[in-house]
This record gives structure tokens, sequence and C-alpha cells, in this order.
């Protein structure tokens, strides 16, 4: 660890996450974790526990069914340690233990956490552990309670526990077999309400959350709250209205349902794609623009330092706005009467196009090593990408090639590719020569 700390924290945080990967790939090929004694192949192995720990939920062997409990007790701790950030998960135990945290180990905490700064930072751990817990807690209760009656309740509590480990951190993993996800549960309006409201709270940031029990007011909250919120409502509705439209008619998805699960359905498909992987409708009979719209959901994605993946709804917001002020004449960015600085105009930008080449070329591979068409592959490529989880069905045919693509693809996804760009950058002296300004024809 010592010498780990001497890494920079883009660096640490790489570094730190592909351990966990690799300890958990190796617990994952032990006979105790699988139901035929055998363990899983490595690349297998590496997959699932580059998913568990990524928290996408992308899976080539079926979690209810090819493993022990004993497996699923590993899946779920890589899920917790991955949702809650190692370093995250490793300065709560410290601080249990009364270990004392130094000035490195925080400025990695501060990456880790996406925070502006060091102040508070423990204080920012312990909290977000204690809503981590309280929440799976909460979850695991309740869905205890449902599951009882369906399969007593020593089972009941397994999955209770395990799914709520895997909502709250957007992992979409699942013990019901056969690849099926919660789609025995479609008109459960109990179980949808609990499963999503857990990814939802784990998706909207500890920030954000922290900022709601804080404040009274919503006028008080932070801007950066003020965005996340008013994005992901407009989101989460937009995303439902439209799949709802799209998909009232489909024989294969909306159409056999009731109005009321019909409207529940697309709300729960809405919600999932913002990196939850959960769904209730099966995702290969979508209609093809339900499948764009459910990609773009997905890209986007949830909140900065929250348990999600994609390129975070603020970034999203940011880009829009950028948009609006150039086409209507404003020199920078405003909302909520406050202005948008350029360095945070220029994130977002970066953040945007190093995610699109991730995808893109992530889609591209999958396209030359898979003998599937090209809209599975792409939305194979965003979901990896995103840390969703959803899936047309191709994840458990993909060949060696294909997931040791999609393995990179959820590494860099979770990391965030800018953060895997500037770890690996090789930076000279700062340039301090200001050239002359030359007019480029744009547009």
């Amino acid at each position: 660890m010592p010498d780990l700390l001497r890494l920079n924290p883009p660096r640490l945080l790489i570094a730190g996450f592909a351990i966990i990967i690799i300890i958990g790939a190796v617990l994952l090929t032990m006979p105790f974790t699988t139901v035929d004694g055998n363990g899983l192949p490595i690349i297998d192995a590496l997959f699932t526990a580059t998913s568990a720990v990524c928290v996408t939920g992308l899976v080539v062997v079926d979690t209810g069914t090819a493993f022990t409990p004993w497996g699923q007790v590993v899946i779920m701790l890589l899920i917790q340690v991955g949702g809650m950030g190692f370093m995250t998960f490793g300065t709560f135990l410290a601080v249990l233990l009364g270990k004392r945290i130094y000035f490195k180990e925080r400025l990695i905490l501060q990456e880790a956490l996406n925070q502006y700064s060091i102040e508070g930072i423990i204080r920012m751990v312990r909290y977000v552990a204690a809503v981590t817990f309280l929440f799976e807690a909460l979850g695991a209760f309740l869905l205890a309670a449902r599951l009882t009656g369906e399969m007593g309740w020593k089972k009941a509590i397994f999955y209770g526990i395990f799914h709520s480990v895997s909502a709250f951190n957007n992992a979409g993993f699942d013990l019901f077999g056969n690849f099926r996800s919660l789609t025995g549960y479609t008109a459960d309006f109990f179980i949808n309400a609990v499963v999503a409201g857990l990814f939802i709270i784990g998706g909207l940031g500890f920030a954000v959350t922290l900022d709601l029990l804080n404040q009274r007011r919503l006028s008080s909250l932070s801007l950066n709250s003020k965005i996340t919120l008013t994005t992901m409502t407009a989101l989460l509705i937009g995303g439902a209205a439209m799949v709802f439209l799209l998909e009232r008619g489909n024989p294969h998805t909306l159409g056999p349902l009731d109005s009321f699960t019909r409207v529940q359905a697309a709300f729960f498909q809405s919600a999932t794609a913002r990196t939850a992987g959960f769904n209730t409708i099966d995702t290969a009979s979508l209609l093809n623009p339900t499948l764009l719209v459910v990609m773009i959901l997905m890209f986007i994605g949830a909140s900065s330092g929250s348990t999600g993946g994609g390129i975070k709804v603020t970034t999203f917001s940011i880009l829009l706005l950028t948009v609006k002020s150039i086409v209507t004449g404003q020199e920078y960015p405003n909302v909520y009467s406050r202005r948008v600085g350029s360095q945070i105009v220029r994130k977002a930008i970066a953040i945007f196009f190093a995610s699109m080449a991730l995808v893109l070329t992530t889609a591209f591979l999958l396209t030359l090593f898979e003998e599937a068409e090209f809209l599975p592959c792409l939305f194979e490529a965003v979901s990896a990408f995103a840390t969703v989880g959803l899936s047309m069905g191709i994840t458990p045919d993909l060949s060696l090639p294909g997931k040791i693509v999609v393995i990179v693809t959820m590494f860099s996804g979770r990391l965030g590719p800018l953060t895997i760009a500037m770890a690996l950058a090789v930076r000279g002296p700062t340039n301090q020569i200001r050239y002359p300004e030359e007019k480029l024809l744009v547009g």
C-alpha cells in the first residue's frame, strides 16, 4: 500500500480497482463458487468480477443458476466495494478501526468522490457509508418481506440483501435465474417501486443527497444539486413518455399489459436505463426507436459522485447550456443566475468526446469479432461504457476477443475515459507561450 500511495490519484484509482477485480476473479475460479464445482474459466471469472466491481451487470454466465450461495456472496461483496469505491470502503474501515487518514489518502478520496476539495472529506466518507448501508438495509427488509411467502424466509432474506445491494449500487445483477432479471415481476408494483427507488437514490449522488438533507428549501440547494435534480427528473419523465408512446402497441413488450402496468413498466425502463441494469420487459424485443432512446439515456447516465455511470447528467446539462449560450450570443453558459466557468465547459466537452470515442471503438471491435448485427453490438458497447448492464442478449455468446473488449470498456466506463487518459498521459512542462490568435471557419 505505501508503494501504491506514491502514485498520483488517478493512477492509484486505476491500480486499486484493477487489484480488486483480480482478487475477485481469482475467487470466482475457486470450486466452491460454482454449482458444478469447477469454478469459472479465468476469462469468465475476470469478466464477472469486472462487471461486479464496475457495477455494470453484464454477465456471461447466469448469476442465479451458475453460482453457489458462496459465489453469489463474493459477487455481492465485489458490487459493494465497487459501488462505494475501494478507497471509500477502505477508509471507512480504517476510520472504524481508529486509523489516521493522511493528506495523500485524502487527495485520493477527493478524486474518488469527485469533490471540489479535501475539506470535510472524512465526514463525507462517513456519510457515504451511512447512507449506503441505511438504504441497503431498508431495501433488503422490504424485498425480503415481499418474497418470504414466495420462497421461504431464509431464501427471501438472502435475495433481499443481494438485490438491495445490487440495486442501490446500480449493478443490475439478479438471482432469479435464466437471465430473466425482473421480467417475472412486471406487474408487481411493490418490487418495482422498491428496486427503482434504490437505484434512483443510488444514482442521485451522495453530494446531492447530503445537500437535500441539509437544506430546508429547494432554493438553497447548490447549483450542482439543482442541475442534477432538474435534469434527472426531465430525463426520467421524458424517457418514460417516449418508451410508453413507442412501445404501447408492441405485442412483445407493453402491448399485452393493462394501462397502469404499461405506465409502470415504461417508467421502470426509463429509470433502469440510467445505469441500473434491471429490466421488467425484454430488452431485445424493444423497437428500434425505443432502443435508440434507451441508448441515449444510458450514455447520459446518472449523477456525478454516484454509483452510476455514463457521462453524467451535469456533463450533459453543461453541453446543452453551452450550445444555448452560443445560439443566444452569450459569452458564458448561465443557469439559475450563475455562470458556468470555461474550465468546466472544456472538461465537459472532453468527457463527451472521450466517451463517444470509447463507445464507437468498442462497437467497431465487437462488429469485427462477433457475428451479431450492428445494433446489438452498439447497444452492448453503450451499456458496457455506461456500466448499465442491459443487453440485447449477445453477452453470453461473446467470443474471447469480444469479452476482452467489453471488460476494458466496463473498466474504462467505471473510472471514466478522461481519468484514464490523464493517468496515462505523460505531463511535460507547462507551456507559458501565448501564440497569436487565428480565425478558423467552423460550421
